[in-house]
């Protein structure tokens, strides 16, 4: 009787989703049964959930860390065109600072949409959609007059 080798486990992860142990039991010429015997006295199933969810942990970790490099990177260009616009603008005749004002609020607005802040002020109070909304709600509709109006569009359709 043959011997199932201690890497046997790292054989099983590497095969990854097609993964079984009739593939380890060929791979070292032991049975299935002996195989399946090892895996459970091991927990190799155990083992491999703990991998899997570590391998998704660094994953995640490194998707974080290329988000912030992006946004460092991008606040970095924007503030260095917001610099530049300043700068024009100082060196710029009165008659031309269109350009320079167009690179400013070019940074403020991507900045603000980088920190997650609003770009256009639109913005509606509470009390007036309330409003506007009951005023909606309490204007008549033209009355009975307007009910036959309607009645009869639909029977000439």
């Amino acid at each position: 009787m043959r011997k199932i080798p201690p890497e046997a486990f790292d054989f099983y992860f590497s095969l990854g989703p097609g993964r079984s142990y009739q593939a380890v039991a060929e791979r070292y010429q032991v049975s299935k049964r002996a195989v399946t015997t090892l895996a459970l006295r091991d927990d190799w199933q155990g083992r491999l959930r703990e991998l899997e969810e570590k391998a998704r942990e660094e994953a995640d970790r490194k998707k974080l860390q290329t988000l912030e490099a992006v946004h460092d990177r991008h606040m970095k260009a924007l503030r260095m065109v917001f610099a530049k616009g300043v700068e024009a603008l100082n060196r710029m005749a009165i008659d031309s600072p269109a350009d320079a004002m167009k690179a400013i609020q070019l940074a403020i607005r991507e900045e603000r949409v980088a920190i997650g802040e609003p770009t256009d002020r639109t913005a509606v109070s509470v009390e007036e959609k309330i409003r506007s909304e009951y005023e909606r709600w309490m204007t008549i509709q033209g009355g009975d007059e307007a009910d036959e109006d309607a009645a009869g569009a639909d029977d000439a359709d």
